[in-house]
């Protein structure tokens, strides 16, 4: 009976060796640093939560996933598609707001953020200098609001023919 117990034992000790390998793996695979997740927007695992809002800034916004590493959360977008050489501006810029917001509404400001595309992981800096190119970014997005007349910008021809306005725009391509 004893050795039918240490059998089990060292089978059970087996196991969860594996399945805390497998689990490794997957956290590698989804580009997630080591930390406890602490919040997730994704649909295939569970109700989405509430999302960051600052109201000075008139700012909303859910990252994919909010990793705990060392107290402070580290936001994760993850992003479908291969990646490029560098990240888009547009997706810096989406992690640098989620940075932001965590700083506003945790006190806590994460260091850096997390892009991760198919094939590809970046980690992206939060500096003083991001926060500040991001806030003039805000506050030029904030004056565009007030204008009657806005030119469409055509500085992507592909982006312009796949638009959801394309037919009723003057200024398509």
């Amino acid at each position: 009976m004893t050795i039918l117990f240490l059998i089990l034992a060292v089978f059970l000790i087996l196991l969860a060796l594996f399945l805390l390998r497998k689990g490794s793996r997957q956290r590698q695979a989804a580009g997630l640093p080591a930390g406890q997740v602490v919040y997730e927007d994704t649909s295939q695992w569970c109700k989405n939560e509430t999302p960051l809002y600052d109201s000075m800034l008139r700012l909303t916004g859910k990252p994919d996933y909010l990793v705990n590493v060392g107290g402070i959360p580290i936001p994760v977008e993850v992003k479908s598609g291969r990646a490029p050489a560098t990240p888009y501006p547009g997706h810096i810029y989406q992690l640098a707001a989620y940075c932001l917001l965590i700083a506003r509404t945790t006190g806590k400001r994460p260091p850096y953020g997390i892009i991760h595309y198919s094939n590809r992981t970046f980690s992206i800096d939060f500096t003083d200098a991001m926060e500040e190119e991001l806030l003039n970014l805000l506050a030029e997005m904030r004056a565009c609001e007030k204008r009657t007349n806005v030119d469409r910008s055509h500085k992507d021809a592909a982006r312009c023919a796949h638009c959801g306005y394309r037919s009723a725009c003057e200024q398509r391509l």
